[in-house]
């Protein structure tokens, strides 16, 4: 929970900067989509390595590695500003990811030795402490831009460079403080080693339909979460505006996770996933019918950022619950890595959807994710009660 504090600082500051800050260096609204892009790039492409560490060696070595090659990303993105290079910002962005692989990781340490009846409410537990560091984050820009100030560097960077001590932080409290390993205790040791082609058998029935509303889920967030900075700013909102919203976003992802993971437990992880997928549909329509009110765009995403929560906590302590202590890391990470492809893939079009046809078709596009999500689930329960 301590380190998800820390670690939220640094996401939550660079989220709310990053899409600016490459707009800033190209002069196009166009690129502002590729931060997102490629923090979630990045986050896929550690997302595996990160699950096989896992598996042979335990969490604490995973996670740490994760958080520092985030503040070293962070570190690249500041230079990237400072030199006005477009390649060497988005190289820092993409190491920028490894951060958010161990944040997402972190969520599964939680819950590896916890009893089955637990799973959502432990699993929230630690979601839920991100919200602290991650609300605070976003609200860093003023701060930040003083600090570039003084170290000479683009206002736009200054909340970077909150983001890489953040992430030194996290990654150093790890290395101390996560003992005993949480997933060597559980599984009774560590792992022989496996590719990820061992976790494909496991991908299917209610495994499936998990993996897949995460993924949903998340491409939806993304997306409309991505240019909603470059839609305020054309609008007029100042930094400050634009911080808050995001933090109230971050606050939506997080703070109400323990409810949802009592929900899970208590109510059905199904019918929490349909709550989330009711509220991502509530959420784009009241951000795509926005306009240029900054209040109604502010509650749309912190709207969509509660439908997120419910969703991706539901879907992974079913995921969790439907697995063996021994196959979940290498399971959990191809769940992360569609999870982190799917917000990749929507932060991607995201920028091209809006260029061409403006922020309120991006909106109801991504309305239409969440029917596969609703069909399959709503499926997989009609073939539990036909089985029973």
């Amino acid at each position: 929970m301590l380190v998800q504090v820390v670690g939220g600082v640094g996401n939550g500051a660079g989220l709310a900067v990053g899409g600016l800050l490459l707009k800033d260096i190209t002069d196009s609204s166009g690129w502002a989509g590729m931060a997102v892009v490629m923090l979630t790039l990045g986050a896929a492409a550690f997302t595996i390595p990160l699950s096989s560490i896992a598996a042979r060696t335990g969490r604490r070595p995973a996670l740490t590695l994760g958080w520092l090659c985030g503040a070293l990303g962070a570190g690249v993105t500041v230079l990237g500003s400072e030199t006005s290079s477009l390649p060497v910002a988005l190289a820092g962005l993409l190491l920028f990811g490894g951060s958010t692989a161990a944040n997402l990781q972190s969520r599964f340490a939680a819950v590896d030795r916890a009893h089955p009846d637990q799973i959502g409410r432990s699993l929230s537990i630690v979601v839920w402490s991100t919200t602290i560091g991650a609300v605070i984050g976003p609200n860093l820009t003023g701060p930040g831009a003083a600090l570039a100030g003084s170290v000479g560097v683009p206002d736009l960077a200054g909340p970077m460079i909150f983001s890489a001590v953040g992430f030194a932080v996290a990654g150093l409290l790890t290395v101390v403080l996560l003992r005993p390993d949480p997933l060597v205790h559980a599984a009774g040791g560590p792992a022989a080693p496996r590719g990820m082609r061992a976790a494909l058998p496991h991908v299917r029935g209610r495994t499936l339909t998990a993996i897949w509303a995460i993924a949903s889920s998340h491409g939806v967030m993304v997306a409309v979460m991505a240019l909603t900075p470059v839609h305020m700013e054309d609008h007029g909102a100042s930094l400050e505006i634009i911080g808050l919203t995001i933090s109230l976003h971050i606050a939506g992802m997080f703070a109400l996770s323990p409810l949802m993971g009592w929900l899970s437990d208590s109510w059905g992880h199904d019918r929490t996933i349909l709550l989330g997928q009711s509220l991502l549909l509530l959420a784009v329509f009241v951000a795509g019918t926005s306009g240029d009110s900054q209040v109604q765009i502010t509650i749309g995403l912190t709207l969509l950022g509660i439908g997120w929560s419910a969703s991706v906590i539901a879907g992974a302590a079913a995921l969790t619950a439907s697995l063996q202590a021994a196959d979940r890391p290498l399971v959990q990470g191809f769940s992360d890595l569609a999870m982190n492809l799917a917000g990749a893939l929507g932060g991607l079009l995201a920028g091209v959807v809006v260029a061409v046809s403006g922020f309120g078709t991006l909106n109801a596009a991504a309305a239409v994710l969440t029917v596969p999500v609703i069909a399959l689930v709503l499926s997989g329960r009609r073939v539990a009660a036909e089985t029973a």
